[in-house]
Parts: C-alpha cells; sequence; structure tokens
C-alpha cells in the first residue's frame, strides 16, 4: 500500500510536468512530419510512416523517461520533503520502488498517447488496423521501463544534469553495443581489449527490444526471441533497481 500510495503521488506530480507536454507536442511533430517526409522519399511510404514512427516512440519515451526520472529523487532532497518522508515507517525501497512505478504509469499514458497519434496515422494510409505494431510498441515500453530504473540509479546520487548525461550515454552507447563488438575485434589483446569485453557484457544492448525493422518489414521472428527480450529487459530492471536501492539505503540525509 505504501509504494501505492507513493507511485500514485509521483505521478500526481510528473503528470503536471510542462517539459512532459512539450516533449509530447514534439513527438507528434515528428510523427506527423513522418508523412511529409515519406512523400519526398522514394521507397513505400507506409514503411517510411512505420518506421520514423516507432522510432519516434522510442526516442521521446526515453527523454521522458530521463529528464523526468533524473529529477524523482533529487527533487525530494531538494525540496527537504526527504526528511518528512524517511522519518515516517517507510523502507527506503519502499520509496524508490513508488516513485519507479509512478514514472513507468506517467511513461505508458503518454505512450498510449503518442502511439494513438502514430497508428491513426498508420490507418489513414492503410484503412487497416496495423496489430502487429504493438508488437514493437509493448517492447519499447520494455524499454522505457530499464531506461527508467537506470535514470532513478543516477538520481540517487547525482544531480539532474549530470544523471540526464549519464541515462542519454547509458540509452546512445545500449543502442550502439554492436560498436563495442566491432572495437573488440580490432583491439590487441590487452588491458584495452579486457575493458571492452567487461563494457559489451556489463553494459545493456537495447537493440533486443527494437523490433522495428522486423515487424515493418514484415518479417518472421521466433517466438524464443521475444521470450529473451521480455526475460533480458526484466532481469536488467531488476538488477539496476537492486543497486539503486543499496546506493539509497546508504545515503546519509542528515
Amino acid at each position: 500500500m505504501k509504494i501505492k500510495a507513493i507511485a500514485f503521488n509521483t505521478f500526481r506530480e510528473a503528470i503536471r510536468d510542462r517539459i512532459l507536454y512539450l516533449l509530447l507536442f514534439f513527438a507528434a511533430v515528428c510523427i506527423i512530419f513522418s508523412r511529409l517526409l515519406a512523400l519526398l522519399t522514394v521507397g513505400d511510404k507506409v514503411k517510411i510512416i512505420k518506421d520514423v514512427g516507432l522510432s519516434s516512440l522510442s526516442l521521446f519515451g526515453a527523454l521522458m523517461a530521463i529528464l523526468i526520472g533524473t529529477g524523482l529523487v533529487f527533487k525530494e532532497i531538494d525540496k527537504k520533503t526527504i526528511y518528512t518522508i524517511i522519518s515516517k515507517p517507510i523502507h527506503r525501497y519502499q520509496f524508490l520502488l513508488g516513485k519507479f512505478f509512478g514514472l513507468v504509469l506517467t511513461l505508458f499514458i503518454m505512450l498510449l498517447l503518442m502511439s494513438f497519434i502514430f497508428l491513426a496515422l498508420v490507418f489513414f494510409h492503410t484503412f487497416t488496423i496495423e496489430w502487429e505494431m504493438l508488437i514493437a510498441i509493448l517492447f519499447i515500453f520494455f524499454e522505457l521501463c530499464l531506461i527508467t530504473s537506470v535514470a532513478l540509479l543516477f538520481s540517487c546520487f547525482s544531480t539532474p544534469i549530470l544523471s540526464s548525461i549519464f541515462s542519454l550515454a547509458f540509452y546512445l552507447i545500449g543502442h550502439t553495443a554492436w560498436g563495442i563488438e566491432t572495437l573488440i575485434k580490432k583491439i590487441p589483446p590487452g588491458a584495452g581489449k579486457t575493458l571492452a569485453r567487461f563494457l559489451y557484457h556489463f553494459l545493456p544492448d537495447l537493440e533486443n527490444f527494437n523490433f522495428k525493422t522486423e515487424i515493418v518489414q514484415h518479417l518472421d521472428i521466433p517466438s524464443e526471441v521475444y521470450l529473451y527480450s521480455i526475460l533480458y529487459g526484466i532481469f536488467y530492471t531488476l538488477f539496476v533497481l537492486i543497486i539503486a536501492v543499496l546506493i539509497f539505503r546508504k545515503r546519509d540525509f542528515i
């Protein structure tokens, strides 16, 4: 019940944040702009709209998670409300989990709104309901949950600006893990190669949640791949949340 109360309170605070609606506006503009881009590009117009639309959902959803998530704990500390909270019979892990679920709920609502605009635009061109698009959107949501946990982790020990930079780097690296793999092949044996291998295995591969190309191109995806991506997202998110809780428990606010 305590986690639920904190989650809904976080949701009410986050949903009033103006930056959320600014990002939602730009996301809608990008999704609608994909139609113009499709008209100016040679190729399948619907596929271009789908690809740009899904990419917009992922990018702006991640920005929402980062810009809102990195300030969740810092705001409580800055406003001194953290002292009131920790003085109550609330465990610190309950506080963090409440913040996490509150932001996840906020992102879920925002993703629904962006998805509605996107699917409506696709329907306008195809006059059919593209149910397979929901699969891509679902895995974007899993990705946002992971990014939220990372943003929350950084907010436990850093300022919003630094946390945003770290989280954004996490997002960019997560989508370019193939670059580290290529680097490993080119680096000669030694400390550099060992470090590159460590980063490759430790940092998340967010491409596990990226099914945009396969779904837009109507390619078959084995169910095992979906299952692996779901489990990967759940366990990595839990792993990050555990680290966040451990750091937050050790932090002294006095």
